[in-house]
């Protein structure tokens, strides 16, 4: 069992470690490491356990927990998490930003967006925060995809859960990955 805070603590051990642990000889030498920072030994066992390399179900001891926190600088697991509530690093926040929003789009507007490297779609919106795909260069959505999204932002990835296409639904779909989206044009 585990928990944001716990998946959190692992991130964050993984980031100092500068390694992801996802091998038997991960496990053993990163047992060594928290030795090393802590002077308690947790078993590569117990590590494997709680990062899912084993199948176990349960929630690590709290002994556990605090000993990792400690590699972390934290006095115990309890602090930790204080910590993580208090820390601006995970806080909610509003931002400015360019962008075009769905209630602002009238039924039946044109809109293009672009992105990295070269990626150029022509959208008609068809009401209720639905677009279908016109024209597309160099991108993997197609003429005829249909997609739902609230808004576009300039320099963030376009997230959509899924694009319509011959009447069945992809994967998920991301467009924009890396820099996010260079082109946003009402027209």
């Amino acid at each position: 069992m585990t928990t944001p805070e716990i998946e959190e603590l692992k991130t964050m051990l993984e980031q100092q470690y500068k390694r992801v642990l996802s091998t038997t000889t991960d496990f053993e030498d990163f047992s060594m490491f928290v030795y090393k920072k802590t002077g308690q030994h947790i078993s590569a066992s117990t590590l494997k356990r709680m990062w899912g390399y084993v199948n176990d179900a349960h929630k690590p001891r709290v002994e556990t927990l605090d000993r990792l926190a400690a590699c972390l600088g934290h006095k115990n697991y309890t602090a930790f998490v204080l910590w993580l509530k208090k820390s601006t690093r995970y806080n909610s926040s509003f931002f400015a930003a360019d962008g075009l929003a769905s209630g602002d789009i009238g039924e039946g507007s044109t809109v293009e967006i672009g992105w990295a490297p070269n990626r150029l779609v022509t959208l008609r919106y068809l009401g209720d925060s639905r677009y279908e795909v016109t024209r597309s260069q160099n991108s993997k959505m197609q003429e005829g995809d249909k997609f739902v999204t609230g808004c576009f932002i300039k320099g963030q990835p376009l997230y959509l859960p899924f694009l319509e296409r011959y009447e069945e639904r992809t994967a998920p779909f991301v467009a924009g990955r890396n820099g996010g989206l260079t082109i946003i044009n009402l027209k």
